[in-house]
């Protein structure tokens, strides 16, 4: 799993003309699924996501987590992440995982934030054509790789 994490004061996603998600301080993230994923990864990529410590403490260190700064998450889903760019100018998506594999781990992320923040999140919607929204604070923005954990 790939995510894009960005550091947001504020970020929405709109579908069809309504906003289907919103939050004030926190993270969006941009979630990219592959086939060789695993629960393993989801359940340490949302411990790694929930624990960044990337928003400024009293000295402006950025030190402090979501919890510390009650902050909330946007996520999204982004098949595009894990695009294969090396021939030609037309990328490659042939690494995103399909639906049938995708969407369970989507749905078991969205559980698996709220559990490990202690509140819900907000969310796009798996495969719908989606505008987001978001004024990056910084701006701070992380990419991490389940894949490249040790």
């Amino acid at each position: 799993m790939i995510a894009v994490i960005q550091r947001v004061s504020e970020a929405s996603v709109t579908i069809d003309g309504r906003v289907k998600g919103r939050i004030n301080t926190g993270f969006l993230v941009l979630l990219g699924i592959t086939h060789t994923d695993t629960r393993e990864d989801l359940d340490w990529l949302s411990k790694k996501i929930v624990g960044m410590r990337i928003f400024g403490d009293a000295e402006g260190k950025m030190n402090l987590d979501l919890k510390t700064v009650d902050g909330s998450i946007l996520l999204i889903s982004q098949f595009t992440l894990h695009a294969s760019t090396k021939k030609g100018n037309r990328p490659s998506f042939i690494d995103a995982a399909r639906p049938e594999v995708a969407i369970p781990l989507y749905e078991q992320m969205i559980q698996q934030l709220s559990v490990d923040l202690g509140k819900p999140i907000e969310t796009g919607e798996f495969g719908a054509d989606m505008k987001v929204a978001l004024i990056n604070d910084g701006p701070v923005t992380i990419v991490i790789d389940s894949k490249n954990r040790i």
